[in-house]
């Protein structure tokens, strides 16, 4: 009987979806099983890249917590556009050692910018040094840990660590004064 039950069960929800399939039944009734974005983030997980190289450098490189996400901020003593980021394995500049075992979360994003660190002289304009850890993200919902890949003929690298994959932007902005930041803001979740 039970058997009987639950095959009629699924007879009338598969052609519940077969009608709806026409109508978009079944899309909303998806859509509504997986939940709405959180905070409204639309950005997913797809590498992101934009801009060309720059000679400004890298002269900083901060976090912060905000209540949908948690920020990085790349900043540069001149104007910058150049970037990739994408999840995956990050090497040392140069190198090109890995930096997951170095590097704290359960995924990595790659951040690839396109300026050095380093001035017109060769001189670091960042106190890191290749696999040192360039901030404290402790109480981030999000990070894990920001780890200096090391800047080789104009790139500068950061392997990102993150609690999972998450939704994620960057974009570039003008500022303070003449110099340019480029911002990595990753998503503490997925849906509400």
């Amino acid at each position: 009987m039970r058997i009987r039950s639950g095959l009629m069960a699924l007879v009338v929800v598969l052609a519940g979806l077969v009608a709806g399939a026409g109508t978009g039944t079944a899309a909303t009734t998806t859509a509504a099983a997986t939940g709405s974005p959180y905070c409204g983030i639309t950005w997913g997980s797809a590498e992101k890249s934009a801009g060309t190289l720059s000679t400004a450098p890298l002269i900083d490189v901060r976090t912060g917590r905000h209540d949908c996400f948690d920020r990085v901020v790349f900043e540069f003593a001149g104007p910058v556009s150049g970037y990739t980021v994408a999840y995956g394995e990050t090497w040392t500049e140069g190198e090109g050692l890995p930096l997951s075992p170095y590097t704290a979360g359960d995924e990595l994003l790659r951040v690839s910018l396109q300026a050095p660190a380093y001035d017109d002289e060769h001189l670091a304009t960042v106190p890191y040094r290749v696999g040192e850890h360039a901030a404290n993200v402790l109480r981030y919902s999000t990070l894990r840990d920001v780890v200096f890949g090391g800047s080789f003929e104009g790139y500068t690298t950061f392997a990102v660590g993150v609690r999972a994959r998450l939704p994620f932007r960057v974009f570039v902005l003008a500022g303070p004064g003449t110099h340019s930041r480029i911002v990595l803001d990753v998503a503490h979740q997925w849906q509400q």
